[in-house]
């Protein structure tokens, strides 16, 4: 990238209605696509645009979000003078935890002050998508904007939540909802925004003194008419995976072979920790169709629509239809599971018959014996 550029993946306050997904993880670390979590699009997006320093502004749950980033070696950001922080809350005060997002800016203000960096992307996990943010950048420079802010036209989100957008014939932006709402617009914000570091610190500092810690809230949208803000669209495959219910769809969504190659090598690749395991094992008498088994699996059973993630067993006579079931997931012999998520761990006894809805599929939480 021309110009320095600092990643910011902010994990504050993130919406999360994953119900059991998220118990004892972050949004950011939630499977996602057989071996990947949430986070690694952000990441990968940001390392194939050539951003060399990135800050995750951990929040709460985040063991799990540390065991996966680690030194960040695996997106290559490991170095010394750049590389990959995460920046947990400054303190165990569950009120000052509580606060905004500008606030533990604030508490980490040093780590922006020393940097030499120009520009800010600020981005969320939950957007999973395959961004360049080059071209984000040289498109808030090419209309000398004070903000900008990623958009995408987009009128279904598979039940995702994501706050709405009005754009003027220029580009700029003219209306955003505070938060969710009814808003008319197919327009919407995919919580990126691009911005000088300056201009990040002089928000943080001016709207905590007003008694305002949320970023989008209290800093940008309350300054529409005074800042330059404009909306730059994105074009290529967005996922909001922030319920239940989008997290299932957009996963499905993942076995349409077209889908699958625009969102993990268009314009670059998505990396994720590396695992060493086997390839699966496919046994005399398994049937496997439209589904995606990762390293390690052992199928016996029938397959069909299907997310199978490392490591994950389907006995003999099992049937698994339109289910995602994670790592080490056992399906006993005989056993239906249909329209479900199985999270880490679980283990379906033989005999068993789980089903689900297209719109409300079953959830069995981690290490759950059915």
């Amino acid at each position: 990238m021309k110009h320095k550029v600092m990643g910011v993946v902010n994990l504050i306050h993130e919406t999360d209605e994953l119900e059991r997904l998220t118990q004892g993880r972050c949004l950011a670390t939630v499977p996602f696509g057989g071996r990947y979590r949430l986070i690694d699009f952000i990441l990968s997006s940001m390392v194939n645009s050539g951003i060399s320093k990135v800050a995750i502004f951990a929040h709460t749950k985040y063991r799990s979000l540390m065991d996966h980033v680690g030194s960040g070696k695996h997106w290559d950001l490991q170095h010394r003078q750049s590389g990959l922080f995460v920046l947990p809350p400054a303190t165990d005060d569950i009120q000052e935890i509580s606060r905004g997002d500008l606030y533990h800016f604030y508490q980490h203000r040093d780590y922006f002050n020393r940097s030499t960096v120009e520009y800010v992307v600020i981005t969320r996990s939950h957007m999973v998508c395959n961004i360049d943010f080059e071209k984000v950048v040289q498109f808030h420079l090419d209309r000398a904007a004070d903000i900008t802010v990623v958009c995408k036209q987009q009128a279904d989100l598979l039940a995702g939540k994501a706050r709405k957008v009005k754009l003027d014939g220029d580009g700029r932006v003219v209306a955003m909802q505070e938060h969710y709402g009814r808003m008319n617009s197919d327009i919407n914000s995919m919580e990126m925004y691009v911005m000088r570091k300056e201009l990040l610190m002089e928000l943080v500092e001016t709207s905590l003194a007003q008694g305002q810690d949320h970023l989008v809230r209290n800093a940008i949208f309350s300054r529409l008419d005074q800042l330059s803000i404009y909306g730059y669209l994105y074009e290529g495959y967005l996922g909001v995976v922030n319920t239940l219910t989008s997290y299932y769809k957009n996963s499905m969504n993942l076995l349409q072979p077209e889908v699958w190659k625009e969102l993990f090598y268009q314009p670059g690749s998505i990396f994720t920790k590396v695992k060493d395991e086997p390839p699966a094992r496919y046994l005399g008498g398994s049937k496997v169709t439209s589904s995606l088994i990762a390293n390690g699996c052992k199928v016996e059973g029938t397959v069909e629509n299907s997310i199978l993630f490392r490591g994950v067993h389907v006995q003999k006579g099992a049937v698994v239809k339109n289910s995602i079931i994670m790592q080490n997931g056992i399906v006993g012999e005989d056993s239906l599971v249909q329209h479900s998520i199985l999270d880490k761990d679980v283990k379906v006894e033989p005999d068993r018959d789980i089903r689900g809805a297209d719109t409300a599929p079953f959830l069995a939480g981690k290490r759950k014996i059915i």
